[in-house]
């Protein structure tokens, strides 16, 4: 027993036993949770090494040609411009089309001032010139339906009469005293 150390009565250092104490401590308390925390790790690291191998293999081992990049990008500005293109083509139509509508707009408004200073009402006109246009745009033969008069939903009823109505008439009580007994 040279340099001091102490020895319990087995003849183990007193360091070792405190060790053995405090991990044996600690398994009892909490060794159905370090189990599965270390089962947990342990599955945590297989899948992060199988995905590692598979990125691995499925990595190109040749290093990326530059002609083949250049050719990528020449391609996606061909077809950047393209849609550009069309774009730019759609824009006009639809610029040449809002024109056209003005244009359409300011022949209305100058045939209206010209009925109006005729004497003659503007809204007659349109009408006419609505149907016209419509009749020589459209070159289906249908006959266009009639519109159907509007008729009354019950025959003989007016609400503000009493009569002539439904099952459900109303009539105010009496507005003498009531005769209880």
């Amino acid at each position: 027993m040279a340099l001091g150390m102490a020895t319990g009565p087995g003849g183990k250092p007193e360091l070792e036993q405190d060790l053995l104490h405090t991990v044996c401590a600690l398994l009892s308390d909490y060794g159905w949770y370090l189990l599965f925390g270390g089962i947990a790790v342990y599955l945590a690291v297989q899948k992060v090494t199988e995905n590692m191998r598979a990125l691995r293999r499925n990595r190109p081992e040749a290093a990326v040609e530059p002609d083949v990049v250049a050719r990528q990008q020449e391609a996606l500005m061909a077809a950047r411009l393209k849609m550009q293109e069309a774009l730019n083509a759609q824009a006009e139509k639809y610029k040449e089309k809002q024109k056209q509508l003005e244009e359409e707009k300011r022949r209305q408004k100058i045939a209206m001032w010209e009925t109006m200073q005729e004497g003659k009402s503007y809204k007659r006109n349109l009408k006419q010139e609505q149907q016209e246009s419509e009749s020589g745009a459209s070159t289906s033969s249908s006959v266009p339906k009639p519109n159907p008069s509007k008729k009354p939903l019950r025959e003989g009823y007016n609400p503000l009469s009493g009569d002539g109505g439904g099952t459900c008439a109303w009539r105010p009580g009496r507005k003498g005293p009531s005769s209880g007994g």
